[in-house]
């Protein structure tokens, strides 16, 4: 796929690219790559703040059990909703990207 092609991609079709050449290895690193990055997006969300939730990456990882109320949600400035085309929000309540494209079917 092209550079060009992957920027108007949906998020499935980039799932099915990534994810299908990756090694399990390559897995947990882009995962620990994306947790890494969540913590200024998750973990300053208002929704995150103050409710004793440790956990981030919820668009990866899926709905916390801690988080309850839904509150301002800054999923849609965070890098790797951009960069993958995701097109939700609170993942923190209600699941995780893949989750919810599999409930749009």
């Amino acid at each position: 796929m092209s550079e060009e092609n992957y920027k108007t991609a949906s998020f499935e079709e980039k799932m099915k690219m990534i994810y299908s050449k990756m090694s399990e290895k390559q897995k947990k690193d882009s995962r620990e790559q994306v947790i890494y990055m969540c913590k200024d997006y998750c973990g300053k969300c208002p929704s995150y703040e103050g409710t004793g939730e440790e956990s981030l990456a919820f668009c990866m990882e899926g709905k916390s059990s801690v988080i309850t109320a839904k509150k301002a949600c800054l999923c849609g400035e965070c890098p790797i909703s951009r960069t993958m085309s995701l097109r939700w929000g609170h993942y923190c309540t209600d699941d995780s990207a893949l989750e919810l494209s599999r409930s749009e079917k």
